[in-house]
């Protein structure tokens, strides 16, 4: 089963995709993590990879989908969620070309809705550990321990730089100029499921595992 996380920053996609790997055995593709494994691996098409990053170039759309092509053959697990790719119509329509022609189409594209004023005041007050990843917030779940990771202790509490209400916006109005497109793209196939990406975490996983396990229309 392979499925996209779509929505704009913030909204929980990291979160969920973390749950859907420990839970169901499903392997996140981050574009980010795919270049720099891309880049150390030895391959033609790290080599590729390398020479145009070295170059400070943007990766075409043609290499990535290369790269997801390696993944969709190797190891399967319990399907693959896309994690930052499609963000563009041009790069929906390349992956779904290659989804289909591999057998192996979206099962769902799974929308993390948000309002922008509520998403604006939930990043702002976000934290992570950089040991474990761990996410946190000043108001609705701190640290029970003061400047201490709950699960694993450590110390090393972050805020990324960009995480500041002017920054926020900027980089939401480039998501709905280039990213949300997509929603119409994915409805438009059947394939778009709504979900409330600022409700809890349990309650979002909880409706995101209730679209997974919907039968398919032509199950009896």
């Amino acid at each position: 089963m392979n499925i996209i996380l779509l929505g704009p920053p913030g909204a929980g996609k990291g979160t969920q995709a973390r749950r859907l790997v420990e839970k169901r055995g499903m392997i996140q593709l981050s574009t980010g993590d795919m270049l720099r494994e891309a880049r150390t691996s030895g391959t033609e098409m790290g080599r590729r990879v390398a020479e145009v990053m070295d170059r400070g170039e943007l990766v075409t759309d043609e290499i990535v989908i290369g790269l997801i092509e390696e993944k969709l053959t190797g190891e399967r697990g319990g399907g693959f969620i896309f994690d930052g790719f499609p963000r563009t119509l041009g790069q929906a329509d390349a992956l779904t070309g290659l989804l289909n022609r591999m057998g192996q189409p979206l099962a769902a594209v799974i929308e993390m809705r948000v309002d922008d004023a509520a998403l604006v005041a939930r990043i702002t007050g976000r934290y992570t550990c950089g040991n474990c990843g761990e996410v946190y917030h000043d108001v609705t779940r701190p640290t029970a321990k003061p400047g201490v990771c709950d699960v694993c202790g450590s110390q090393d509490l972050r805020r990324r730089a960009d995480d500041n209400e002017e920054s926020l916006r900027q980089r939401l109005m480039e998501y709905y100029k280039k990213t949300s497109p997509l929603v119409g793209y994915y409805h438009a196939l059947g394939l778009l499921r709504p979900v409330d990406g600022l409700a809890e975490v349990d309650e979002v996983a909880a409706a995101i595992a209730a679209i997974l396990d919907r039968p398919a229309p032509d199950a009896a």
